[in-house]
């Protein structure tokens, strides 16, 4: 590649620029943090693979980020003598944003109007390295990458459809971006003006952000101007930390443009020391469920950045959580591999978790509104971690919150508050689950918990029913699904005559219920009476060990294999439908209109679960029959 190359932007790309520079970032200065931030990244790279490779090895002070304002030429430019990038990594990391997650990230974006990031990079270009289109006309890189037998490249774009490539040359590795500022963007090249972003988003970068000014007539102030703290925000005592420096510092490491909804500053002292930053993201990642987009938290050793995706610290419940970790017990060389093992790597991660589960509860209990705001968000994550997490399964458990047949639909409460409630002869936590909250309020399978006074969980969550594997009992008490096998409810003398009624009903109507069972027989495993029902016909459970209508739409949607089962047809022989149907049985055992209700009970109840009927053309003729024969 001796002479320039022209390449069109993808599609996405240009989207993106657009959207970059006309709506994601509500200021524009956000443009030099981002700049700053790679620049930094690149130089966290360089001096990892420093470790191993010689040629990349610097005296530790001479790492540095220099900012050049030229007012003569209205140019800014920012340089680092990180680790540069070959063209193949400005190809991905500029002219693509297929790594940072294509179609579906620029759709996320423009939702949310949030900024993403994606370690692989090196230096971390992408999202925010376009965020330099909104102060300049024309952007060009020069870049030449360490640890490579490769020329230097320089890539230059007015941010339209298309940039170009070619070879080049600088005298070592590293990269600078310099920006030819727009009409109207000046205040970017005053030193006053530069010094105060850097102060506000990046004083606490760890390597010096020199600054050198060059007034209009092409003078240069006498010498270079270090213009950040770069003590590690981490190591700082939190009473020497703003709030403001918080949030900085969370924009910077996660690359989001939201501020914190909690900010977690944890020293550990004693068998194992490290110190660590986190934070509770206010809006969720876009990547939460993405399990290969996710990242984890960034490791440091004694101030040397390892890795930006160190998952083996933090339960995978967690991953909500972004922050550093700087460690004084690992070793300099340590591998992504040795991560995975290391004891010192599991005393850390179970004394972060402890910590944050600690956080959690405190913000729980102390700041009702804010935790309910992070449970909106993050709580189907944190309900992971009762089947993952045995060891602190307790501790979940009581961070949990549900909605129930008492609550406001946004007023969930703890299982806590629940058992608390409880009257005092229910021996059991009731739980039934379903696709929506409205559904299952009015759920037939209900009625005989309302009228004992009987608090039922409501379980919309498609993690819910997984959880309740994962928690089969709470403070004592077990968790029983309503849905399932038989209810007895009450006290010991109310269940006894509820069992001689149900009985002596059951002997009478023998004979109707097995026409019944005999007539569905190809969609249910048996017809009985029930005896959770108060005013409805009828309704659908199943045996102890079957799995709900509610878990089998959801692994159906995901393509999952469900064995074949059948449901239980319950009705209630106090209803006067059922009464109706005994009489025309006794009439004549043989009527075909038996069968005929049999079909609209076992669809009425499907209906009433929320799964669709079996063959909508008959049920709509056979109600369409009743309605003529009834008027």
């Amino acid at each position: 590649m001796t002479t320039a190359q022209k390449h069109p932007f993808k599609t996405e790309v240009r989207q993106l620029l657009d959207l970059v520079i006309h709506s994601l970032y509500s200021k524009k200065e956000i443009f030099l943090r981002e700049l700053v931030s790679n620049a930094s990244d690149a130089i966290d790279r360089a001096r990892f693979e420093a470790l191993t490779h010689k040629s990349l090895q610097r005296d530790e002070e001479t790492w540095r980020i220099t900012i050049t304002a030229d007012k003569k030429n209205r140019t800014l430019k920012i340089s680092d003598n990180g680790i540069g990038m070959t063209a193949q990594e400005v190809e991905q990391n500029i002219g693509t944003i297929a790594s940072s997650g294509t179609r579906k990230f620029l759709d996320s974006l423009k939702t949310d109007a949030k900024s993403a990031n994606n370690p692989e990079m090196i230096g971390r270009f992408g999202v925010g390295f376009y965020s330099a289109f909104m102060v300049a006309e024309e952007v060009t890189v020069v870049t030449r990458r360490g640890g490579v037998d490769e020329p230097a490249l320089k890539w230059s774009s007015n941010g339209d459809d298309a940039y170009t490539l070619e070879e080049t040359t600088r005298n070592d590795f590293g990269t600078d971006v310099v920006l030819k500022l727009r009409e109207g963007m000046d205040e970017y090249l005053d030193a006053w003006r530069i010094k105060a972003i850097i102060k506000h988003y990046s004083d606490y970068i760890s390597f010096p952000i020199l600054l050198t000014a060059i007034d209009a007539d092409g003078k240069e102030e006498p010498k270079d101007e270090t213009i950040n703290s770069r003590k590690a925000i981490w190591k700082k005592a939190s009473s020497e930390i703003t709030e403001d420096e918080y949030h900085a510092f969370y924009r910077h490491i996660s690359h989001a443009s939201d501020n914190p909804a909690k900010t977690i500053h944890y020293n550990a002292e004693g068998v194992t020391e490290f110190k660590s930053l986190l934070f509770i993201p206010t809006q969720a990642p876009h990547d939460l469920f993405m399990r290969e987009g996710q990242k984890g938290i960034h490791l440091y050793v004694r101030n040397v950045f390892i890795t930006d995706d160190c998952k083996d610290l933090l339960p995978p419940y967690m991953r909500f959580l972004r922050g550093v970790v700087d460690s004084s017990d690992l070793p300099l060389n340590v591998s992504r591999e040795m991560l995975q093992d290391d004891a010192i790597i599991r005393r850390m991660r179970k004394s972060l978790t402890t910590k944050v589960l600690s956080v959690l509860g405190d913000m729980k209990q102390k700041q009702d509104k804010e935790y309910r705001e992070f449970f909106e968000t993050f709580g189907r994550v944190l309900k992971e971690g009762v089947h993952i997490d045995f060891e602190n399964k307790q501790k979940i458990a009581d961070l949990l919150l549900f909605h129930t047949t008492r609550t406001e639909e946004k007023l969930l409460i703890d299982l806590k508050s629940y058992v608390e409630r409880m009257p005092s002869e229910q021996k059991d936590i009731y739980y039934i689950a379903g696709d929506t909250l409205a559904g299952l309020k009015t759920s037939p399978l209900l009625e005989a918990f309302e009228r004992r006074g009987y608090e039922v969980l409501l379980l919309t969550d498609p993690i819910d029913e997984w959880v309740t594997m994962g928690l089969p009992e709470y403070s004592g008490k077990q968790l029983v699904a309503i849905d399932r096998g038989d209810m007895d409810l009450g006290t010991e003398e109310e269940k006894k005559i509820a069992q001689d009624k149900k009985k002596e009903a059951e002997e009478k109507a023998k004979d109707l219920l097995a026409a019944m069972q005999k007539h569905l027989a190809d969609e249910i495993k048996e017809v009985r009476l029930s005896s959770r029902l108060t005013d409805s016909a009828c309704c659908l459970v199943n045996d102890e060990a079957g799995m709900s209508p509610h878990l089998e739409r959801i692994l159906k949607a995901m393509d999952q294999e469900v064995p074949a089962s059948k449901r239980i047809l319950e009705v209630n022989p106090d209803h006067p439908l059922f009464g109706k149907m005994d009489g025309l049985f006794r009439e004549c055992a043989d009527d075909s209109r038996i069968k005929d209700y049999a079909e609209l009970l076992f669809n009425q109840a499907l209906i009433a679960e929320g799964s669709p009927v079996r063959n909508p053309a008959r049920f709509t003729r056979l109600v369409s029959d009743l309605m003529v024969k009834g008027l």
